[in-house]
């Protein structure tokens, strides 16, 4: 949902008037960080629709700015009942995420989901800790590292090569469950966001800063030995009961094998879990000599390799996928 743009002092007064919350920004065009922060509370009205926000551009409205005693942007303050009653000063999302929350209890109804049954939550829980320690950097981001699908992906991607950083990545843009519940599993409400060693580090303003400063050097664990690699696939292997490695996502597959690979497995009623290697270089090159099979797609079952496509489709003739994928 996009923000209000706030032009005159006397349309913030209006709005503030209001028994309800409003959430303002203070930011400036020449200032990158307020766009992210933008894209924050864009994602974050549409998680309290009950609450206002809105963003004034702090030059324009210098009388507005100084009333609110704002010195640098990003600020963000929280009015309640006409008054003041909280602020973030600078690009804290997660900060800016719980004091929204906070605020925004009882200010009207939330969306739909954030009242998920404990046990679902449990469940998605134990997924996405399996997902963010599948490797000792984990990306989330929007599309693959060849083909990002947005700006702040693109970026970070960048970034993360430049400093010669192994990293697999996962993509949101495929998993519309993981997409959302992450958010609230990181107290995070935008993408990318990166994980090292399992613990949320930040999104592109962070890494950048890590970065430059040389702290994220000394963060980053070194690059992963032979045997921690096999044991990082066995777990991946170990994800669910059919483990399919493929190129691309079920809905958006990278290439023909293993196109025709889901078509079969869907012909056939499979449940499976898969793992897109065109976002892990280490796992691909792995893998191959962990199964000793030199290409892609490769079919897992109860940990132990199938094959690939070949062996897939003669099973299939002879009537004996099923039997081999334990449906029968």
């Amino acid at each position: 949902m996009a923000l209000t743009e706030v032009t005159s002092a006397e349309q913030l007064q209006q709005l503030a008037a209001s028994n309800g919350v409003v959430v303002v920004h203070f930011w400036a065009g020449w200032a990158p960080q307020c766009e992210q922060m933008n894209d924050v509370l864009s994602e974050l009205s549409n998680l309290h629709p009950g609450v206002k926000f809105v963003k004034v551009e702090a030059e324009q409205l210098p009388d507005v700015s100084e009333q609110h005693e704002i010195v640098a942007v990003p600020t963000v303050v929280v009015i309640k009942g006409g008054a003041p009653v909280d602020r973030v000063d600078g690009a804290n999302a997660a900060e800016l995420t719980k004091k929204v929350a906070k605020h925004a209890s009882g200010a009207g109804p939330t969306s739909a989901g954030a009242a998920a049954p404990a046990a679902a939550a449990e469940d998605i829980d134990a997924r996405l800790k399996k997902l963010v320690n599948a490797a000792p950097v984990m990306l989330f981001m929007k599309g693959t590292p060849d083909e990002p699908q947005c700006g702040f992906s693109r970026k970070i991607v960048g970034l993360l090569k430049d400093a010669g950083t192994e990293f697999s990545t996962f993509n949101i843009l495929a998993d519309q469950t993981v997409r959302q519940e992450l958010k609230r599993f990181s107290d995070w409400p935008t993408y990318p966001q990166l994980y090292v060693k399992g613990e949320l580090l930040g999104g592109l303003d962070i890494v950048k800063e890590l970065i430059e400063s040389g702290e994220f050097a000394t963060m980053v664990p070194k690059e992963e030995t032979e045997e921690q690699l096999r044991e990082r696939i066995k777990s991946i292997i170990e994800r669910e009961p059919v483990m399919l490695f493929m190129k691309g996502t079920p809905d958006a597959p990278r290439c023909g094998f293993s196109r025709t690979t889901v078509g079969i497995l869907k012909e056939v009623g499979a449940k499976y879990g898969t793992y897109d290697i065109l976002g892990d270089e280490a796992v691909r090159q792995g893998i191959k000599k962990y199964s000793d099979w030199p290409t892609f797609p490769q079919l897992y079952v109860d940990s132990e390799f199938i094959g690939g496509l070949d062996i897939i489709k003669e099973l299939q003739e002879t009537d004996e996928l099923k039997a081999a994928l334990k449906l029968a």
